[in-house]
């Protein structure tokens, strides 16, 4: 467990990183800087930070965790220290501490924004599939709880979804089997999976060449919101993900660089991408030279989590359960 919860993080915290650069990029424009982008260029986002701190409330609390635990955290642990701006933090975020401001409580704070959807859970959820592996149901009940304070619909069926995948890996389930755990978390007839299943469909349609261009384009084209102007749209995210692990049949590496070429919010899907291979492969399948850019994050988005690394929080979760 210790070695799966290990990778997840560290997975993650990679696929973030690398696919920083390219958040909100086309797949055509990757193509033309980097080619394929497979080096780290620079440090992680609020996907690692808030990965991190969705972690130190599942050490503390662990399955009596509520969301009322998780409105105490983001009062006292996160607005106390919001006196500027939220440096790369997510709209679903932002939305939720200006709601606590105003002295909302949730289910509200993730209602009253306009952003529920978001993605902003989903790239936090891998701590709860690592705190129940072999257990996706229980996985999804407790982001949930950590999504009614931020998020709504979708976007808490995105992080379902996720922590459902990596509670699946954590058990040493197959790339499939993981998806289906993703899958029997969430309404089938939720946006986000009927996403994930015309993915699945289109990368089964493209045989061998469901890594190349035009599986790029196709996927694109199954799930992609192009007329909306933003990215952090859980249900094309998670999706995307969960087919870039597919396409890498659960190697870290090949299911990260693939992730981060489709572009869009290329961070997240990285992350999201990472988090999952990351649990099914351990800490050895993080590419050594990707794990050693990964140091302790910033707390540029989440000051509370500064000199924080992914790997001691992995610790930390393994040893509550």
């Amino acid at each position: 467990m210790r070695d799966r919860a290990r990778g997840c993080l560290l997975g993650l915290a990679a696929g973030d990183a690398l696919g920083a650069p390219a958040e909100n990029l086309t797949p055509v424009e990757i193509r033309r800087r980097w080619g394929r982008l497979t080096e780290i260029e620079g440090g992680g986002t609020d996907d690692t930070e808030y990965a991190i701190f969705a972690a130190s409330m599942l050490v503390r609390r662990g399955h009596g965790l509520t969301s009322h635990d998780v409105e105490r955290a983001y009062r006292t642990e996160i607005i106390p220290r919001a006196t500027g701006p939220m440096r790369g933090a997510g709209f679903s975020e932002l939305g939720t501490v200006e709601a606590l401001r105003r002295g909302l409580e949730p289910p509200l704070t993730g209602l009253v924004h306009q952003h529920g959807w978001s993605d902003g859970l989903a790239m936090r959820a891998a701590p709860y599939g690592i705190f129940c592996p072999g257990d996706p149901a229980e996985a999804a009940r407790l982001v949930e709880q950590d999504g009614l304070v931020s998020g709504s619909g979708e976007g808490i069926a995105g992080g379902r979804a996720v922590a459902g995948a990596v509670a699946a890996a954590m058990a040493g389930a197959e790339p499939r089997d993981v998806v289906q755990a993703a899958l029997s978390v969430i309404p089938a007839d939720s946006w986000t999976a009927r996403n994930v299943v015309r993915v699945c469909e289109v990368l089964a349609a493209g045989g061998p060449r469901g890594r190349g261009e035009e599986a790029v384009e196709a996927l694109h084209e199954a799930v992609v919101v192009r007329h909306y102007p933003w990215t952090d749209i859980a249900p094309e995210a998670v999706a995307l993900a969960l087919a870039a692990f597919l396409a890498g049949d659960g190697d870290v590496e090949e299911s990260v660089t693939f992730g981060v070429s489709l572009g869009r919010d290329a961070d997240t899907i990285g992350a999201i991408a990472g988090a999952v291979a990351g649990a099914s492969q351990g800490e050895a399948g993080v590419p050594a030279r990707w794990a050693a850019r990964i140091g302790p994050v910033t707390g540029k988005c989440l000051p509370v989590v500064a000199g924080r690394h992914v790997l001691d929080t992995a610790d930390e979760l393994v040893e509550g359960l």
